[in-house]
């Protein structure tokens, strides 16, 4: 009796040993499944090596501020197991030098930037247009000045920040009516130091965008002498770090479904919008309103007439002697990541 008592109760035990076993087994089966499914779940996120992408802000009233208060690029990213570093720069030649440096990856640039940016051979590619600039660009005169048309200009000092859209509006301006940069005197200013030069009468004209022009304006301390009755176009290209977009072609997608769906929310919630430009750029509402109402954000590629546009600016920085080198605008536009968005 007590023979068969041992012989059961080893049996017991053995068996107990088996399915402890057998259960880790699974156990182990189960936990790679359950990783592979989240993965899987969580867009393959867990089979990426984390990414850190520098998206910068290029002034103005971007919808991609829109984006970074609500939160959208962080949540779209963080299914590709990357997060978001926030840049902001007033214009494109100081963006520049940090896409150089590889402390921005994914941003937009107006035509000017863009233009000696790759004359300079710096290493990002254009991936999409965001607007045609056709109401970006404006002159402003203080109206106690006396300059009522471009011509007045010829002799007067103007500031610009150079090497940005306003730059090649001003030279397409000039040249328009006659005048070069050569029967001016340019004082290059970046935006925060044109304006009180501008206001304290230092400057005779300052070439620049919005949301200055329409402050000045409205305040009525300016004038427009040339803007966009002049139909000048004036591209502003969403670009990539070459380095990155290569290797992280998803995450370049990835901004630009966002970049349009600030656009969309923008268009349906345009009050809600207001306000939050408002707060963020201290811009009274009123202003932010009349701003939106004008303007016609957008993401699409590259018209032939656009292309053309481009290359005629670059051209003329060209012979200007502001670019030393070249280029075929065209060549350097990828739409392959707008037609991923679409699919």
């Amino acid at each position: 009796m007590k023979r068969n008592k041992f012989r059961a109760l080893t049996l017991t035990a053995l068996t107990v040993v088996a399915l402890v076993t057998v259960l880790a087994g699974c156990g182990g089966k189960s936990s790679k499944d359950s990783t592979a499914s989240a993965a899987s779940a969580n867009g393959g996120a867990a089979e990426r090596p984390h990414v850190t992408v520098n998206v910068a802000i290029n002034g103005g009233l971007s919808p991609l501020l829109l984006a970074k208060e609500k939160g959208w690029l962080e949540e779209e990213f963080k299914t590709l197991n990357a997060d978001v570093n926030w840049s902001e720069f007033q214009s494109g030649p100081p963006l520049l030098e940090s896409l150089a440096s590889k402390r921005v990856d994914l941003s937009f640039l107006g035509d000017g930037a863009t233009i000696s940016g790759l004359s300079a051979n710096l290493p990002f590619e254009v991936i999409a247009l965001l607007s045609d600039g056709k109401l970006s660009n404006s002159i402003i005169t203080p109206k106690d000045k006396g300059i009522s048309k471009v011509e007045d200009l010829k002799g007067k000092s103007i500031a610009v920040a150079k090497g940005t859209t306003a730059h090649v509006f001003l030279l397409k301006v000039l040249e328009k009516y006659g005048l070069s940069d050569k029967d001016v005197n340019l004082i290059a200013l970046q935006p925060e130091d044109a304006l009180p030069a501008f206001e304290t009468g230092k400057v005779d004209a300052w070439v620049t965008w919005d949301p200055y022009t329409t402050k000045e304006t409205a305040s009525g301390k300016a004038t427009v002498i040339a803007g966009s009755n002049e139909g000048i176009a004036a591209p502003v290209s969403a670009i990539a770090r070459t380095d990155f977009a290569k290797s992280n072609p998803e995450l370049v997608t990835a901004f630009l479904k966002v970049y349009k769906q600030a656009i969309d929310w923008q268009n349906a919630n345009t009050d809600e919008a207001v306000k939050i430009y408002a707060d963020l750029k201290k811009i009274d509402a009123g202003v932010v309103k009349a701003l939106l109402a004008s303007s016609a954000p957008s993401l699409r590629a590259y018209s032939q007439e656009e292309l053309d546009a481009q290359q005629k600016s670059a051209e003329l920085l060209l012979s200007n002697g502001f670019i030393k080198n070249k280029i075929s605008f065209q060549d350097h536009v990828d739409a392959s990541f707008l037609e991923k968005l679409s699919q």
